[in-house]
């Protein structure tokens, strides 16, 4: 009897640890599979507009933007920068032209046939993003003509009319990315899939930006910032946070946070600082993936 009550227990232990393991075993996947069922996307509300890209191009988004805030040109620049990027090539660094232009290459279709530099000029975003604006600001008056016009004026295109359908997301895009609007750009991400790297983080800010006040304390980059300055670089970082690993950034008051995926939200950021934390290396790789 000892002998048959001893093996009865074992089997009771034994099913219990099995229905631990499977209940461990399901949430994990439910985790998992609740990622992969997120639909990636940046979106910028400005007023009664939304807009909406997809991460990889609010990447080349908030670029454009922020060389337009270190040029100091006005948001009315990137948002011409922004139409024209988006009809050329759809906002991506496509190495291909077409039957029109066989060499036209990057986010604009430069030409190096026409001047606009060397093939591996055009194809470097940062280059790119400035051949265009160098062209830009020698039109008079752009920044009251229409988007439309003001594109044709530079790209010399043979669909002339073919900007006017992306002027609401240059607009809207723009708008958010300099700053003149908080709180318009947020992105929806699955969790981070791998460790960030803050002094990255602080590296393409000074590429986009030129010369910030900025720091690195751990995971997290510190950007001294007030203002129009402080939105650009906050909204800059949530349109970075896929590639870059952000999973946090903190401004004026405000807070995003990649896992809750509730856009903007109330905190206690103080004033005339951004910062913008990275995934710590213990994250788990492949999460999200």
């Amino acid at each position: 009897m000892a002998r048959r009550r001893g093996l009865r227990r074992l089997a009771v232990l034994l099913l219990a640890l099995a229905l631990v393991a499977g209940g461990i075993y399901s949430a994990v996947f439910f985790v998992q599979r609740s990622e992969t069922l997120v639909s990636e996307r940046c979106t910028a509300v400005v007023g009664d507009r939304t807009a909406e890209l997809a991460p990889d191009q609010a990447v080349y988004a908030s670029l454009i933007t922020a060389v337009a805030v270190q040029r100091g040109l006005p948001p009315r620049a990137a948002s011409i920068a922004l139409a024209t990027a988006m009809q050329e090539s759809k906002l991506r660094n496509i190495a291909h032209g077409d039957q029109a232009g066989p060499d036209s290459r990057g986010l604009f279709q430069q030409r190096p046939s026409q001047g606009w530099g060397t093939e591996e000029q055009v194809m470097d975003p940062y280059y790119a993003v400035n051949a265009f604006y160098d062209a830009l600001v020698k039109v008079p008056d752009y920044e009251t003509l229409d988007i439309t016009d003001a594109a044709q004026r530079v790209q010399r295109s043979a669909y002339p009319s073919a900007y006017a359908q992306h002027e609401d997301m240059g607009r809207s895009f723009a708008s958010g990315l300099s700053g003149q609007t908080p709180e318009a750009v947020q992105c929806t991400l699955r969790s981070s899939g791998s460790a960030g790297d803050a002094a990255a983080v602080a590296a393409e800010l000074s590429t986009a930006y030129g010369a910030l006040d900025a720091s690195v304390e751990g995971q997290t980059v510190v950007v001294n910032a007030s203002g129009s300055q402080a939105w650009s670089v906050a909204q800059w970082a949530v349109a970075n946070a896929k590639g870059l690993e952000v999973t946090r950034v903190e401004v004026a008051g405000r807070s995003w946070d990649r896992a809750d995926r509730n856009g903007w939200q109330e905190s206690a950021a103080p004033d005339g600082q951004v910062r913008i934390t990275v995934a710590p290396q213990s994250t788990q790789a492949g999460v999200g993936q």
